[in-house]
């Protein structure tokens, strides 16, 4: 599995004009299930986004994970994290995951992450989405699964 962790003041997620999700303060994550991930993988990211110290504290230093910043997740999958441009022009996506089994780990991680008390958001699965984001910093953070 793959990540790309953004740090947001807000963000909302709008698919066919509808407005699906918004956050206020907190991260905005894209999330990629690669071929051969298992809940495994997922547990990874249900442990270590919590935990992760991208906020500032009061001297603005960055000490603080989202828990102690009161912040919320929007959790969108992304398949194009697993793309491979390195032949040719046009991406290749065969190392991402089939749909089906992609969007039942990416349900896992959602609700993984929910149970640790963070307001987590979400995306449509396999719909057209439009993001809007304000960046934070901007901060963002690439996370992988450890390597099987």
């Amino acid at each position: 599995m793959k990540a790309v962790v953004q740090r947001v003041l807000r963000a909302d997620l709008k698919v066919d004009g509808q407005l699906v999700s918004e956050i206020g303060k907190g991260y905005v994550i894209f999330l990629g299930v690669g071929k051969g991930d298992t809940e495994k993988d997922g547990d990874y990211f249900i442990k270590k986004i919590p935990s992760l110290r991208i906020c500032e504290d009061e001297n603005g230093k960055i000490n603080k994970n989202i828990l102690d910043d009161g912040g919320e997740i929007l959790l969108v999958s992304q398949f194009t994290l697993f793309a491979d441009t390195s032949h040719g022009n046009r991406p290749s996506f065969i190392e991402a995951e089939i749909p089906e089994k992609a969007n039942q780990l990416y349900e896992y991680v959602v609700d993984g992450i929910a149970k640790t008390g963070i307001t987590v958001k979400k995306g449509v699965f396999g719909a057209d989405m439009k993001i809007n984001q304000v960046n934070d910093g901007p901060f963002t953070v690439i996370m992988e699964s450890p390597k099987k």
